[in-house]
């Protein structure tokens, strides 16, 4: 079923209105962010009056209502700026809004959905200690008891866990593992809930501004209308719905910050003088440009056909992990060429170079990591083959 989401006129009013926010206000607000690493208040009050955390939420919840070919739009347009202005609205627009609006019951999306549309930020807790992608190696339980379920375990690595008022935590309904994944369910926490406890920050190799923490379960108690949808055993699925969302997110996010290194790379090849003039006329730095040029082009293609495809109602599973696959890959290739156009000066933190190299890394990681796509595409390949054959 096709989703129309936002007025056409309105949105690209919308668009060109963020264009110039980026340009004007947080490009020039990302030195003060990489020094104390923290998006200043007033941006974050901006961005909610602009409707930031509310991109995907239906109107009805006081969101924007935007179909995925808009949202992920939005997200390149902003990801054009340091990676810490989308992650910390990702979470919200992506993986929770999607997760409730697929399986969430009329009560959890009443309640929850206009909050994190105003901008009360949410968690997404799958990866722990001893499991990401292997739902089998998942130990945070969930216990049912008279009134609700007891919550026990530690999820690693949530984005925005020390900001996070809820969080959709995934948990272990079952001893053994069973198929489909059924033995692990989604839970709606509130994360001042007693016995949660926010593990210290971590320290990144980049992304200044964004944050990442343990979430620490200790006999959590929560009601049973905290099960997503009413449902035991539907949790991993409807983690896996909002993780086609969450990779075209980081494959946009990848494409526009490469497009931003690009930028930068051409204008200091112009300004950079070597032997008599600048180094954007030696052939062998057109090459890298050209190049970057290309794989950008290549990957703005597969963003705009797998977001066409997915508001069209197709399975976009393979071609989302393809296009986050492909954007993030080259998105590395990008920064590294940026680097080496840069030369001795890619390599010092006073440039922007140095940052874009570090920021990017982590792309070709989170919400599966390549070679975890890789596989997920190749099963789903040969599963089809010996369905036609």
């Amino acid at each position: 079923m096709s989703n129309p989401g936002m007025d056409a006129d309105v949105f690209e009013q919308f668009i060109e209105q963020l264009e110039r926010y980026v340009r004007d206000r947080l490009l020039p607000a990302e030195r003060e962010i990489i020094e104390t690493d923290r998006i200043p208040d007033d941006i974050l009050s901006e961005m909610r009056d602009m409707g930031l955390f509310g991109l995907t939420i239906p109107e009805a919840f006081g969101g924007a209502g935007m179909n995925v070919s808009q949202y992920v739009k939005t997200i390149h347009t902003i990801s054009y700026a340091m990676p810490a202005f989308r992650s910390i609205i990702s979470i919200n627009i992506g993986m929770f809004a999607s997760a409730l609006k697929n399986g969430g019951t009329d009560a959890q999306k009443a309640e929850w959905l206009p909050r994190v549309a105003a901008g009360e930020i949410a968690a997404f807790g799958l990866t722990e200690p001893g499991s990401g992608s292997d739902s089998a190696g998942l130990q945070t339980t969930a216990t049912q008891t008279d009134n609700g379920w007891v919550l026990n375990g530690t999820k690693r690595y949530i984005t925005n866990s020390p900001f996070a008022k809820v969080g959709l935590i995934m948990a272990r309904t079952s001893k053994e593992n069973l198929p489909k994944n059924a033995h692990v369910s989604a839970f709606v926490v509130p994360m001042d809930a007693p016995g949660i406890t926010i593990g210290k920050s971590d320290k990144k190799m980049g992304q200044s501004g964004s944050h990442i923490a343990d979430i620490i379960m200790e006999d959590v108690r929560v009601g049973g209308e905290a099960l997503l949808g009413g449902e035991l055993g539907k949790g991993f699925a409807y983690a896996m719905m909002s993780l086609d969302n969450g990779r075209m997110s980081v494959g946009a996010a990848a494409t526009a910050y490469a497009r931003r290194a690009l930028d930068s790379a051409v204008r200091y090849a112009t300004e950079r003088k070597a032997f008599g003039e600048p180094i954007a006329n030696f052939q062998l730095i057109q090459q890298m440009l050209a190049q970057s040029e290309i794989d950008i082009y290549a990957a703005e293609c597969m963003m705009e056909d797998v977001t066409r495809r997915a508001d069209a109602g197709e399975n976009v599973l393979r071609k989302a992990a393809a296009f986050k696959v492909f954007a993030s890959e080259m998105c590395g290739r990008v920064v590294d060429a940026c680097v080496q156009v840069y030369g001795g000066a890619g390599y010092l933190a006073e440039y922007d170079a140095e940052r874009f190299f570090r920021d990017a890394r982590i792309y070709r990681i989170y919400e599966g990591t390549t070679q975890i796509l890789q596989l997920q595409i190749a099963k789903h390949m040969l599963r089809e083959f010996a369905a036609t054959n």
